[in-house]
């Protein structure tokens, strides 16, 4: 996502006011700053494209001028990244697949303010991101054309070799190896370099290089000059690029003077001199290290950022003259704190880092807690004077989303900030994929929550009646499930997706089953006919085991089969059309029916009776909205009705909500009628289930 608070651009392409307000307010509801301005015309929409450059730009796909097609044809015009979403009435196969035709990067749905927060949150943090990558991938090329004007005047010798071969190399690498020219050695294998009784080990190198091993940092070896002349030289290898491919830089050094000697001049190189730990420069190249690992799908990395509390009081209270030793022992401290594998560093004037690899996030909060607590409780000794103080850690678990040695800083520092600004003496945690791990809890949470319920009859069922407008003989009523929690029942919108996903729906449907029977034979017995309708899953219709059972459930509750109505949506027909076919045609053995919901959805629904026969037809809720007003759902509604009455099929209308619908739903032909303003659905008693 943006940037928090990032104001968003937006261009909006209306010729209503009062619609382009609506829109406005919608984003700014769902916490949306925007700065918006308003197309009427093809001349305006070009105006604010060159002048503005909005950050999106919403446009009705039902406009007729500008229309979507002109609109987006504006925007390739300008060569501007400018992200277009489409605004419909209603998710179809047709308006999308139009509007994406049109050119449209996203569709949103304007009904719903929700989905329109949610695409154009989307939109923007891509487009940001988009123009993001531009603008660093333009000051790469700048940088590295200062490195390659850095590299032709550094004393140096350095090469780039890609695939054992020179790709590159500056006028001091050639001068070492006695070359006037580049040309010379231009894609000339590396080994002509290395004296022929090194040649050998140098090759096994090349080869573990090619499989994907990483070379060592430091080789010693002896090179060999283009005059035959054989010399003591020390390689160094670092990853690089060159021209966009990945290679490996080469850094050449004659070796004057001993192992020993280079190794301890490179360690005070790395070294900050008062406390002994790594200095910012090293502890920076070895985040550079980090973010590769974490970029590679690494997780087990941990950033520690640690800073002494008041330090400018602490500094009052000992004198500035023993600031040094203070320092120095709180990194005796923290090394002592930590394991021989970290990498601890002094990266402020009394700031600490720490790189902390292989160990769980468990582990790496035990560290910070014990660290914070031999702080707490440490005596600090300087020259006569004792001190004690607390320290405040921020710490930060390194993963894929943040791979970058920037990004590590800044989230490293303001989690630092987050301890700091609660009191300090405490350690904050930053982990950019709790978000994830807290969907994964929730998801084993509501699992578990389900698993219990089918285990211990946790779940509930109301019922909610459908009214016959042509006298059907007997009661119909739609069976609801309700989940029992210690907060209350809930909806199924939230748990039963977590059950389709871990394969428990057959489980739930078996169980809604068996007490609907039950229900409905216990009422059978007081003389009631009544007819359930009941909600079944692809994942049921697929079980091979499940007419079979549904049969002997039927049997044993002495209830006739047509009592029960299992009901599909038509979306999951279409896409299970040969087990629904097989579910249909398995319940007509003993008379039970099947019905098709949300009917109408599709762009040829009437076809797909030629395949599953469904008695009943709940037409899809779409057609409700505002129906004493729409002529168009009015008739589409009298179609279905007129065709299904043609086919002996009866009708459904779900959601009714008004007096105004139901007169108009009668006068289309629809059988039968159902929604909250005819009844909401109540509980289905304890003793019902016997």
């Amino acid at each position: 996502m943006a940037p928090k608070d990032q104001v968003v651009r937006l261009l909006i392409v209306e010729d209503s006011m009062e619609t382009a307000e609506q829109l406005i307010s919608t984003l700014r509801n769902g916490g949306i700053p925007v700065r918006p301005v308003r197309a009427e015309n093809a001349q305006q929409l070009a105006a604010q494209i060159d002048e503005h450059t909005p950050d999106v730009i919403l446009v009705d796909a039902s406009n007729t001028s500008p229309t979507l097609v002109e609109t987006v044809a504006a925007v390739r015009k300008s060569s501007k990244d400018i992200p277009v979403i489409a605004l419909i009435a209603e998710v179809t196969e047709k308006t999308v697949i139009d509007a994406t035709v049109a050119g449209a990067r996203a569709c949103a749905l304007q009904t719903r303010a929700d989905h329109l927060q949610m695409i154009v949150k989307r939109e923007f943090a891509d487009v940001t991101t988009r123009r993001a990558v531009r603008r660093l991938e333009n000051s790469l090329r700048e940088v590295e054309k200062r490195c390659d004007a850095l590299l032709d005047s550094s004393r140096e010798p350095i090469a780039f070799v890609h695939e054992g071969m020179h790709v590159r190399a500056n006028k001091a690498y050639l001068e070492m190896f006695g070359f006037e020219d580049f040309e010379e050695i231009e894609g000339t294998p590396m080994l002509d370099m290395i004296a022929s009784d090194h040649a050998d080990s140098f090759k096994t190198l090349l080869r573990k290089m090619s499989k994907g091993e990483k070379p060592p940092e430091r080789l010693e070896i002896k090179a060999s000059r283009s005059d035959g002349a054989v010399f003591d030289a020390i390689m160094q290898f670092d990853e690089a690029t060159f021209e966009g491919e990945p290679c490996t830089q080469i850094t050449f050094r004659q070796q004057e003077i001993n192992a020993e000697q280079a190794a301890e001049l490179d360690r005070l190189r790395s070294q900050d001199l008062v406390t002994g730990l790594y200095n910012r420069v090293s502890f920076l190249a070895e985040l550079d290290k980090v973010a590769a690992e974490a970029a590679s799908g690494k997780s087990d990395l941990t950033l520690f950022f640690i800073e002494p509390d008041n330090f400018r009081k602490v500094l009052d209270t000992v004198g500035i003259g023993n600031a040094d030793l203070l320092l120095a022992d709180m990194a005796k401290l923290l090394k002592s704190q930590l394991r021989p594998q970290d990498i601890p560093a002094r990266i402020g004037e009394f700031t600490f880092g720490a790189i902390l690899s292989r160990l769980s996030h468990e582990k790496a909060e035990t560290i910070a807690e014990s660290l914070r607590k031999a702080f707490e409780e440490h005596v600090f000794e300087l020259n006569g004077k004792s001190v004690n103080l607390t320290i405040s850690n921020g710490v930060l678990f390194i993963g894929e989303k943040i791979a970058n040695t920037q990004n590590m800083l800044a989230e490293a520092t303001t989690v630092l900030k987050s301890a700091q600004g609660e009191g300090g003496n405490r350690y904050s945690v930053f982990d950019p994929a709790a978000q994830d791990k807290a969907d994964a809890e929730k998801q084993r949470a509501w699992l578990n929550l389900v698993k219990d319920a089918l285990a211990h009859d946790g779940f509930t069922l109301y019922f909610q009646p459908i009214i016959s407008l042509m006298g059907e003989e007997g009661e119909f009523y739609e069976i609801l499930l309700r989940l029992n929690s210690p907060k209350g029942e809930i909806s199924p919108g939230h748990f039963l997706p977590i059950a389709e996903k871990h394969g428990l729906m057959p489980a739930i449907d078996r169980w809604v089953i068996s007490k609907a029977i039950r229900t409905v034979a216990e009422r059978e017995r007081e003389g009631r006919k009544c007819t359930f309708f009941i909600k079944t899953t692809p994942q049921t219709m697929e079980d091979a085991a499940i007419l079979p059972w549904i049969a002997t459930q039927l049997q044993a509750a002495r209830l006739r089969g047509d009592a029960l109505v299992f009901e599909a949506p038509e979306s999951k027909v279409v896409t299970n059309l040969k087990a629904a076919r097989t579910f249909q045609k398995g319940l007509e053995q003993f008379h039970a029916h099947f019905a098709i919901e949300q009917f109408g959805s599709g762009l040829n629904s009437m076809q797909l009776l030629k395949h599953v026969d469904a008695k009943y037809l709940k037409i899809d809720r779409t057609y409700m909205a505002e129906l004493p007003k729409n002529k168009d759902n009015q008739a589409k509604v009298k179609e279905i009705a007129d065709q299904a009455r043609g086919m002996d099929k009866l009708t459904v209308a779900e959601f009714v909500e008004d007096a105004a619908s139901m007169s108009i739903l009668f006068s289309c032909g629809v059988n039968f009628v159902q929604g909250n303003f005819l009844q909401e659905p109540e509980k289905v008693m304890s003793y019902d289930f016997g």
